[in-house]
């Protein structure tokens, strides 16, 4: 009988061909507002209402990723370590970006400086090391080469910045791992993680500012990579930014999504992708300041959408007669901050920053060309002897400390206020759920399979939304019928399972199915979008339900758009539902919900919004938790995760949610 449960499991219907539906209706859905956006802009013929743009854009972005944090506590800034080198030395600097939230930077300074000079703020992409990096140590010798004194920070999660989170197998996570279960919470309280990495540059700035050295009105940015991101950041953010350079990042979302794998959670900005947002923004932010854009031609960003980007963004410094102001450079690599594209980021903050003249550059870039700055050792880059600020500070705190914080604050204000937070909770699941779904007729199909262990057994599909089909095995009791259309289900109880993988999944569940049927139920065991027979094609191979696989990108489209995948799978339920009330007769009718780990959350939220549907138990339950809890202890498991969150959900509701 196992082997035949398996060929339940492995069975292919031929109807539909649906493992794509749901990334050509996100991809559609996205496309339409993409196209939206590029009218905004192309209407945009003055320099006021470029101001407009550019000002809605901010306050869009800033209310995106959650507001930033105050930044008036002091930094308690302290220099560690000076290490002199041969034309120039290194201060090694720790800071407070937020109270007990240490930061660790190196200072360059050069040998031959001014009295007072112009800064370079340098951010760090997807390096273990990071600032210490050797690849962005070289960077940043090559502009202290032309002059400028440079600050290189380390991001959180990386370099010496690990909030020592732990993944399934108890290892440390670090970098895109981390960001993204950082992320993760932040997202459950209706932030982006992003506001924490722009945040500590601002910070970084403020600390510059403060040098006696450093000219606070000739600050630029530069990074690539995730270093690109913060510095795209920080051109909308922060207006002291006289000059910026963003590498290997700035490009177009469209083209992107339909050629690309999947960002880190600070990439992701919710609800931006609905207002019409692409990177056009993220540049027209910044106009008329100097902004050069460095690109490698054979990056996993297309280098044809950062042409398009920085071709359609120049009549905006036109516009108030700076058309020299944007430039893109280009190098023949794959994604890295190569040195020809650190030569030219220096070369051009000599020009904004340093003000020098054409003799003066082209003597730096002949001296570039023949000789570089000797590097530092790594160790000598560090800030802290134990390598890490949480091990080596007792009061140190990461976002992941800042999270549990929030969200007792979160439950205060709800228990505060409940009969009004009750009513905003339930507009606020309508809205997330009901919001920008079409209804189509459910157009059931019946397929009879062979009847098993005295079951009968019908493989049913049916539309949740135009172009998005869902589907399931209705189980009961065979009565000897060989009618297909379910009209002999006259079973008045009918159990909805969810379940991870759905239909692929029923060994597990076999006895239950069979103790359900013979309760007097029928069963259906339930695939909603991207489960089961519906689960999309691999990403470069990596499973769908782990970080940075398809689902994961379909979430974050969904997230862009100011949706999500789990309130798109509880419209589904709630479909689910209407099709099994079809099965019965109008007032003869209960269905009960019955669902497994994180899936327990769509059975949740589905109950609040239709009154006929009631909670069932599945056995074997090893205990709930409440989601912040779960939230709290750092995401470990990272199955289904990104499937089952939704932004700012704690403002309103902190589900149980099983353990198993």
């Amino acid at each position: 009988m196992m082997e035949r449960i398996k060929e339940l499991e492995h069975y292919i219907c031929t109807l539909y061909e649906t493992k794509d539906q749901l990334r050509r209706h996100i991809y559609k859905r996205a496309d339409q507002a993409f196209e939206a956006g590029d009218e905004q802009r192309d209407r945009i013929d003055n320099c006021e209402l470029l101001e407009e743009r550019r000002q809605a854009m901010k306050r869009a972005f800033v209310k995106s990723i959650g507001g930033l944090p105050p930044s008036d506590t002091p930094l308690n800034a302290a220099v560690v370590n000076v290490v002199a080198a041969e034309g120039y030395r290194i201060e090694n600097i720790v800071f407070e970006s937020r109270p007990g939230e240490y930061v660790t930077g190196n200072l360059y300074l050069p040998r031959q400086l001014v009295e007072v000079a112009p800064a370079v703020l340098f951010l760090s992409g997807h390096e273990a090391q990071a600032k210490h990096s050797i690849r962005y140590h070289e960077v940043c010798l090559r502009m202290v080469q032309a002059g400028l004194v440079v600050f290189a920070i380390d991001p959180i999660g990386q370099g010496e910045r690990l909030s020592l989170l732990r993944n399934s197998e108890g290892e440390e996570v670090w970098g895109t791992a981390e960001h993204q279960r950082l992320g993760i919470q932040c997202y459950a309280l209706g932030q982006s993680v992003a506001r924490y990495f722009v945040h500590d540059a601002m910070r970084a700035v403020d600390y510059l500012a403060m040098r006696p050295e450093v000219d606070p009105t000739r600050i630029g940015v530069t990074g690539n990579s995730g270093g690109g991101t913060q510095t795209a950041m920080m051109m909308v953010c922060d207006d002291r930014i006289a000059a910026a350079a963003p590498a290997t990042f700035i490009m177009n979302r469209q083209q992107y999504m339909h050629a690309g794998g999947v960002q880190d959670a600070e990439q992701i900005w919710p609800g931006l992708s609905g207002l019409g947002f692409d990177h056009e923004d993220l540049l027209l932010a910044f106009a008329p300041k100097p902004l050069l854009v460095c690109a490698v031609k054979y990056d996993f960003f297309p280098i044809e959408a950062t042409r398009r980007t920085v071709q359609r963004c120049r009549r905006f410094w036109e516009m108030s007669g700076q058309g020299e102001g944007l430039r893109l450079v280009e190098d023949e690599f794959t994604h890295s901050y190569t040195d020809v594209l650190a030569i030219a980021a220096a070369d051009f903050f000599t020009e904004h920053l340093l003000e020098q003249g054409d003799a003066e550059r082209d003597a730096y870039r002949s001296k570039a060309q023949r000789s570089k700055l000797a590097p530092l050792a790594s160790e000598q880059l560090q800030c802290t002897r134990s390598g890490q600020v949480m091990r080596e500070y007792a009061d140190a705190k990461a976002p992941s400390d800042t999270f549990s914080i929030l969200a007792a604050e979160l439950a205060e204000a709800r228990t505060a206020a409940r009969d009004e937070q009750s009513a905003a909770a339930s507009e606020w699941l309508k809205r997330i759920v009901l919001t920008d779904r079409e209804r189509c007729e459910l157009n059931p199909r019946f397929i009879q399979m062979p009847s098993l262990a005295g079951l009968n057994i019908k493989y049913v599909l049916w539309w949740s939304q135009p172009e998005v089909m869902n589907s399931g095995y209705l189980f009961s009791p065979d009565c000897g019928t060989d009618d297909a259309s379910g009209s002999d289900l006259s079973r008045a109880t009918i159990a909805i399972a969810l379940w991870q993988d759905g239909t692929k999944n029923l060994v597990q569940w076999w006895n239950w199915i069979q103790s359900m049927c013979a309760s007097g139920r029928t069963v259906l065991v339930l695939n909603v979008s991207a489960v089961g027979p519906h689960e999309p094609h691999l990403l470069y191979g990596k499973p769908n339900d782990r970080f940075f696989g398809m689902t994961h990108k379909l979430a974050d489209e969904l997230i862009w758009l100011g949706d999500s995948l789990a309130a798109l799978r509880i419209y589904d339920v709630l479909r689910a539902a209407e099709f099994a009330a079809s099965l019965c007769k109008p007032d003869d009718c209960q269905i009960e919900l019955y669902a497994a780990g994180l899936f327990r959350i769509y059975a949740e939220l589905a109950i609040k919004l239709d009154a006929r549907l009631q909670a069932g138990k599945l056995p074997g339950d090893a205990g709930s938790i409440r989601l912040s809890e779960w939230l709290a202890q750092g995401v470990a498991d990272e199955r289904d995760v990104m499937s089952v969150i939704i932004p700012g959900i704690l403002q309103y509701y902190d589900l149980q949610i099983d353990k198993r």
